[in-house]
């Protein structure tokens, strides 16, 4: 027999409704309604292994931070990112929580100092998705802790050993 390794990660999706079934019409001729394209998040295998995590140099979303994201205390991760690198990782339930506009609260490491990382945790980090179908990291202590400026650059990734996000300060 032989051995089969489970699927470490599954791809994130959406799957989207642009036809209505026969009741939604009805429903919508009666109501005197149109149509709305619905969405539905779903899970798909990929075609492609998962993006591997370099170990070396881990930093799989770069950024420089701006001004707003000092002032509010949250750091911004375009769509195509979360879902490559991060929502790959969660379950289904927990992404679709996200999707549907609940904050989910995450572990996350500082390594900054290599030699002292520090976690902040206990609900400290939370993630929210945007009106813009981006995403916002909420770290308020991390930005107070770490003394972020404008124009620093960070590094993030998701470690799905420990199940939580990993931030550095690059420059």
């Amino acid at each position: 027999m032989s051995e089969h390794r489970p699927l470490l990660s599954l791809k994130k999706t959406f799957f989207y409704s642009f036809f209505p079934s026969k009741a939604e019409e009805e429903a919508c001729r009666v109501n005197n309604t149109p149509h709305v394209v619905t969405r539905e998040l779903v899970e798909i295998r990929d075609l492609y292994p998962a993006p591997i995590v370099d170990l070396q140099n881990p930093w799989q979303i770069k950024k420089r931070i701006t001004h707003d994201e000092i002032v509010v205390g949250m750091l911004m991760i375009p769509f195509l990112g979360m879902f490559e690198y991060i929502l790959r990782y969660w379950t289904l339930d927990m992404a679709k929580c996200l999707e549907d506009g609940f904050s989910v609260w995450v572990d996350m490491w500082d390594v900054t100092d290599g030699n002292v990382p520090k976690k902040y945790e206990g609900g400290r980090v939370w993630i929210r998705k945007v009106y813009n179908d981006d995403f916002s990291i909420w770290c308020n202590d991390l930005f107070n802790d770490r003394g972020l400026g404008d124009g620093d650059e960070i590094g993030i990734y998701w470690d799905p050993r420990s199940a939580s996000l990993v931030f550095k300060l690059l420059s």
